[in-house]
């Protein structure tokens, strides 16, 4: 008989809470492509994604010292870590520079849309190299979302052309793909202080990268809303995802987070006044019950997990 404080009430909280923040995560990380968009007007992709990295790395930190119980030592980052620090953080300069390039040559929402390959590369890696389980459903989930990720890419069905735009976002999500499941070997350690090195160290390095290429800062209101939105979307909604992670894993935490790109879709036609082309609505309307799929993916397996 279980009782009300046995271990499987406890990890059915523990499930509920990593889906909570998981869909935080999500919302979060939604604000990225329409306000990175607009500011993409005054400053360089490659400088941009530095001081999205920068803020995120600084306001955790910050959180991380009001944050007052002190934390085990056996959570810190040790040197078997490392490669997989080293891993994160080398992905996480090329991802957001590869998508700030993309943002310029395409669509908020066409590239908030593309963000839901991340999904697919997440879970392909999981299953090859870590060796997570992919269910039936779960590959058909995979497979729309493919399909819609594609028809988002082409700009031309006649000779089938795909757009360079669309091409460095996938990119991107291939980047990240592989960063969450570096991330994942290490989501048992601190998160404030993961979310502060790949911060400041991814951001540190992208703004190298841009200097060396001659970019030039930005002004002062546009590097405080770029750090302030790396906070937001990047710092909170990385902190959020690990967090989620922890418990039911980096494929399934993807899951979760795939109704990012449909909110951000959302706002880019609300505050940027986007409109969707034919090719773009029939990609959503295919993406949506590949996502569904999925997140319904998730669930039974986290309610499998809890009974």
């Amino acid at each position: 008989m279980r009782t009300a404080d046995s271990k499987p009430d406890r990890t059915k909280s523990d499930c509920a809470g990593a889906i909570v923040c998981a869909f935080a995560a999500a919302v979060l990380y939604a604000l990225s492509s329409p306000v990175s968009k607009y500011l993409l007007r005054f400053s360089s992709p490659t400088m941009m994604a530095a001081f999205l990295y920068l803020g995120a790395g600084t306001g955790i930190g910050i959180l991380s010292v009001i944050r007052r119980d002190k934390r085990r030592t056996a959570d810190r980052l040790g040197r078997k870590d490392l490669p997989y620090v080293i891993g994160m953080i080398v992905l996480d300069i090329i991802a957001p520079v590869l998508l700030m390039r993309g943002l310029l040559l395409t669509n908020a929402s066409t590239a908030s849309m593309l963000n839901n390959f991340e999904i697919v590369a997440t879970s392909l890696i999981a299953l090859i190299v870590f060796r997570e389980r992919i269910s039936i459903r779960l590959w058909c989930g995979i497979a729309a979302v493919t399909i819609a990720s594609i028809l988002l890419s082409v700009t031309d069905f006649t000779s089938l052309q795909l757009s360079s735009g669309s091409l460095l976002i996938l990119g991107a999500c291939v980047c990240w793909g592989l960063e969450n499941n570096c991330t994942r070997m290490i989501s048992d350690r601190d998160t404030y202080e993961i979310v502060f090195i790949k911060g400041i160290c991814s951001g540190a390095g992208s703004l190298v990268i841009a200097l060396s290429i001659g970019d030039k800062v930005p002004d002062l209101l546009c590097v405080l809303v770029t750090l302030l939105l790396g906070f937001t979307a990047y710092g909170l909604s990385i902190f959020f995802y690990i967090r989620a992670q922890k418990v039911i894993g980096a494929a399934k935490t993807s899951a979760y987070y795939a109704s990012s790109p449909f909110i951000g879709a959302f706002f880019s036609v609300l505050f940027l006044k986007e409109t969707l082309d034919i090719p773009a609505v029939i990609g959503f309307l295919i993406m949506i019950p590949g996502t569904i799929l999925v997140i319904s993916d998730t669930m039974r397996n986290t309610r499998e997990k809890s009974v």
